[in-house]
């Protein structure tokens, strides 16, 4: 079991129950939230260790809701994930240049999300806990961004 808390930002409801039950059956802690602002404020009450947020939402697009929450919420350290069902050419750059860690594209390969929540929430507690990849000296093993 993990004790990892992961906010998935989704309005489609399929999307997100295929989403919580893929994380939930790794053994994370799945929350969820269905608007920009209804995830800004769980952020803020709450910070969890991961957030998957889709990149159109009903209230705000998904990298404006990015930005806001690196920026107002004390959340610079929470690995996020862009998830979009229209994937364009350029759309990882723009999701990267909003703050975010990484970008998948939907329908969601099982796989590959798994992968990648294992290496966003390895890549914070390295950020966070420096040391933390068994470096003796504390230092940041940084050949591999």
């Amino acid at each position: 079991m993990h004790d990892k808390r992961i906010l998935v930002v989704e309005d489609d409801f399929m999307n997100m129950k295929l989403t919580r039950h893929i994380l939930e059956a790794e053994g994370y802690d799945v929350l969820q939230a269905t608007t920009a602002r209804e995830a800004i404020e769980q952020i803020k009450a709450a910070p969890p260790d991961l957030i998957l947020i889709d990149v159109y939402l009903p209230d705000m697009d998904g990298m404006t809701a990015v930005r806001i929450i690196r920026e107002s919420t004390g959340a610079r350290d929470i690995a996020i994930l862009a998830l979009t069902a229209c994937a364009m050419k350029g759309d990882r750059e723009k999701a990267i240049i909003a703050g975010c860690d990484n970008y998948l594209s939907k329908p969601i390969n099982i796989h590959q999300l798994r992968e990648m929540v294992t290496e966003l929430l390895f890549q914070r507690r390295k950020r966070i806990m420096p040391g933390a990849n068994g470096d003796s000296d504390g230092q940041e093993d940084t050949c591999c961004r």
